[in-house]
């Protein structure tokens, strides 16, 4: 559940500042029980997509795992990309303006 909330947290920030002009060019999505997946694009650049599924299901280790990206143009003009996994491990964002650890 926690990687969830931190998922949807990073979601609302990277659309923190909707272009109000913006129209969705393409929106997708599936739910199921113990998998989802989703993908959209705005005209305005900005884009997001994930696939998520439980693992161990019904066991005490039953935990969410994320598979997914984002992307949007920002005020500098250049397109940031934010690929990341969300799993028992916790969330592990890769791009290429995002620090990496040592």
């Amino acid at each position: 559940m926690k990687f969830l909330i931190v998922f949807v947290a990073l979601f609302a920030v990277a659309l923190a500042a909707p272009n109000p002009d913006a129209v969705i060019l393409r929106s997708d999505s599936e739910v199921n029980p113990d998998s989802f997946k989703f993908a959209w694009e705005t005209s305005d650049g900005q884009s997001a997509n994930a696939e998520g599924h439980l693992n161990n299901i019904g066991t005490e280790n039953e935990a969410i795992a994320v598979r997914g990206s984002y992307s949007f143009t920002a005020d500098d003009g250049v397109t940031y990309t934010v690929n990341y996994i969300a799993d028992e491990n916790g969330f592990q964002p890769q791009g290429a303006h995002l620090p990496v650890a040592p």
